[in-house]
């Protein structure tokens, strides 16, 4: 995918985008975590500073799983830097806390939302943020789907899902159609010609093969537009589950098929639903096939352009009142007394190292064990 002009140095199309998704972030001086990069990472080991791959297996395992895909080229995945598996991110890795998590394509795929966004949430520094680009349904093969619900979602982090539960499989399988962004854009898509991704027989046993055998059927679990998607996020963040604030989103490009959306903890219950509640108010909602859907994305553009509160971002990586005042979870490998020896201000003021830990040593980033070279 490149589409670079010789001899006038314009990006491709991928580096346009990857500038667009990662700006503002800085890589050069900061710690990050990308999930899923597969061929094509959104930060580069040249990029500078530090950046964990993590994927569901190790990068042979990739190479094998993905090596009769005419999509991609098997021998440029990435180097796994640590597997997400039955353990949790935290563990995966080793307990550190990180500047950033970048995501594209991902979040729709997993079977619990919930928990994996407060995995996420685990492994950040107070001032770390998320990035995820996330595929809108409207102009890509779910076109003739449901936006998910409350409900469904919850039934996932109730039954902690490790794999799509059937009614995602049936939900997809059913309804999953070929379709080309542009064409969406240009409300050429007609249900009764659109070719369906699989027959009803094929989509019932799928999700009859994962209920009876266990079996992980890659899916689309979940489906969003950015009103919807802010919509969810706010709701989950008002029922206490997760604490994620929305600190900057673009809305679906013309002709494109994804939105991005900045995510970063805060303390302050406001923020968090102000914030969501900007985010819904600014995406474009007007659907192609809506009668006058032109003149009304139009309005909503304009609209968006003169709102009385835009969000206004965080600065990454600086603190800020509105941070949170303590992890999500202590480092899985946390040792009360390493964390006294490598703190003796702390032991010699007799308070108890995992409560300084959550309340002080985490926003201060202290170190958790002694240094080997102390």
């Amino acid at each position: 995918m490149t589409n670079e002009v010789d001899g006038h140095g314009v990006l491709s199309v991928r580096d346009q985008r990857r500038n667009r998704l990662l700006r503002g972030l800085n890589i050069r001086d900061s710690v990050g975590i990308e999930i899923g990069p597969l061929c094509w990472p959104l930060v580069r080991r040249s990029d500078g500073g530090e950046i964990i791959y993590v994927d569901h297996t190790d990068t042979p395992h990739l190479r094998e799983k993905y090596r009769n895909d005419p999509n991609l080229n098997v021998n440029e995945i990435v180097n796994v830097d640590a597997v997400w598996g039955r353990n949790t991110l935290h563990q995966a890795v080793k307990g550190r806390y990180v500047d950033y998590v970048v995501a594209s394509h991902v979040v729709e795929h997993v079977p619990d939302l919930v928990t994996w966004l407060k995995e996420l949430a685990s492994v950040l520094k107070p001032t770390g943020e998320v990035r995820l680009v996330v595929p809108d349904r409207r102009y890509t093969f779910d076109y003739f789907r449901r936006e998910s619900r409350l409900p469904e979602v919850l039934a996932s982090y109730i039954a902690r899902a490790r794999i799509p539960q059937p009614y995602s499989i049936l939900d997809c399988c059913l309804a999953a159609v070929e379709v080309s962004a542009v064409d969406a854009w240009q409300n050429r898509v007609n249900p009764s010609w659109a070719k369906r991704h699989h027959t009803w027989e094929a989509a019932l046993g799928l999700a009859e093969d994962a209920f009876r055998n266990g079996t992980y059927h890659d899916i689309h679990c979940w489906v969003f537009t950015p009103r919807s998607f802010a919509r969810l996020i706010a709701d989950l963040c008002r029922m206490g589950l997760l604490d994620f604030a929305c600190e900057d989103f673009s809305d679906t490009l013309v002709n494109d098929l994804e939105f991005s959306v900045v995510m970063r903890r805060s303390s302050d219950p406001e923020h968090i639903a102000n914030s969501w509640s900007r985010m819904a108010q600014s995406a474009r909602d007007a659907t192609p096939g809506v009668p006058f859907w032109r003149a009304r994305r139009k309005l909503e553009e304009l609209r968006a352009g003169h709102g009385d509160s835009p969000i206004v971002p965080r600065v990454g990586g600086q603190h800020s009142e509105l941070d949170p005042s303590e992890p999500v979870a202590m480092p899985p490998d946390f040792d009360p007394s390493a964390y006294l020896e490598a703190n003796p201000d702390v032991a010699a003021a007799g308070v108890d190292p995992v409560v300084h830990y959550r309340q002080f040593g985490w926003r201060e980033g202290r170190s958790i064990r002694p240094s080997s070279a102390a």
